[in-house]
């Protein structure tokens, strides 16, 4: 009896032994695990005819039955290790990522010249000691008109130039309530310099379009005089365009300055109008509760696509919406 419960040991290492070196997944792999060393596996069927056996008989045979289930289970450890191995080596090279291969081209982003534009302007201003302010595009008629001395009757107030809301709201025409809306905030001195987006209903040309970009500058402080604020002009356009560009300054009038001035610089053998200024007026003073006997300002402010077109040599301002590639990637 226990020669031949040997041989069966022996018998069912040898089947074990070669079905665990043929097995190529782990889950076949623990299915022979199961088989062969589980509860109901082919091993406990074996030791079940232990209970046939004499006394001298039963620690033979179970130590032989340990040697053969120490001997199966490092084999499936053994195993296991060498199919997990393989999974991440084939992982490994079926992820590698070749660095020395030639990359596929996707063609780089460009600054606008409209954004670059205002991002030089800011620099320059910000450098001069100005902060950058902002402020809503939809705007109500106090902001927009009352507070900058803009009377009821004034051109500025037709139809014609600005895009009403039905809610009685418009949408900006410039960017000087940003101007109101700051100084009702802060108190003199303040230097500030306000970028956005504003509307009026132009005829689109050359030169104009009903939307655009403006820049708007407002110093106030105790002295400030009209030199300030040709001085400070003359500093910004020398560094936007260069010490050879040729500026004029000519007399003309806004509601919200005064004495007020339009600057001029020569472009393509012609003088083109860039620039509004003044001192500010003693009624916008009084709208948001500054003492005009105590100080002064000066404001200014510019379209940003003319200052795109002079920077670039554009010939047409529509070219700064098209979307066209060929244009833009002169940028």
């Amino acid at each position: 009896m226990t020669i031949s419960l040997e041989a069966d040991l022996k018998s069912l290492q040898q089947a074990a032994q070669a079905a665990i070196n043929g097995c190529d997944d782990l889950d076949g792999l623990d299915k022979l695990r199961v088989q062969y060393l589980g509860k109901k596996g082919e091993l406990s069927l074996i030791l079940k005819g232990m209970g046939k056996l004499s006394a001298e008989e039963r620690p033979i045979l179970g130590a032989i039955a340990n040697e053969v289930k120490e001997a199966l289970q490092q084999d499936l450890e053994c195993r296991k290790t060498n199919l997990q191995n393989a999974e991440i080596e084939a992982q490994l090279a079926a992820e590698t990522l070749d660095v020395t291969m030639a990359g596929s081209y996707r063609p780089q982003g460009r600054r606008h010249p409209l954004n670059s534009t205002v991002d030089r302007v800011l620099d320059i201003f910000v450098g001069l000691g100005y902060t950058v302010a902002t402020g809503p595009q939809v705007e109500t008629d106090y902001y927009n008109f009352e507070a900058l001395n803009i009377p009821a009757d004034h051109p500025a107030r037709d139809m014609q130039d600005t895009f009403f809301l039905k809610d009685g709201r418009l949408l900006r025409t410039h960017t000087s309530p940003v101007q109101i809306r700051y100084m009702e905030k802060h108190d003199p001195p303040i230097r500030i310099v306000a970028p956005g987006r504003v509307y009026r209903r132009d005829t689109v040309d050359a030169t104009h379009s009903a939307v655009f970009h403006q820049v708007e500058l407002l110093a106030i402080d105790k002295g400030l005089a009209f030199t300030h604020l040709k001085g400070t002009i003359q500093a910004f356009i020398k560094q936007m365009f260069g010490e050879a560009l040729p500026i004029r300054f000519r007399a003309s009038y806004f509601p919200f300055t005064e004495p007020s001035a339009e600057v001029d610089v020569q472009w393509q053998g012609k003088w083109l109008e860039v620039m509004g200024c003044g001192m500010v007026d003693p009624n916008v003073m009084k709208a948001v509760g500054y003492d005009p006997e105590v100080y002064t300002g000066f404001a200014a402010g510019f379209g940003v696509e003319r200052f795109a077109m002079v920077l670039h040599q554009i010939d047409d301002i529509r070219r700064l919406y098209n979307s066209d590639l060929r244009f833009l990637r002169q940028f």
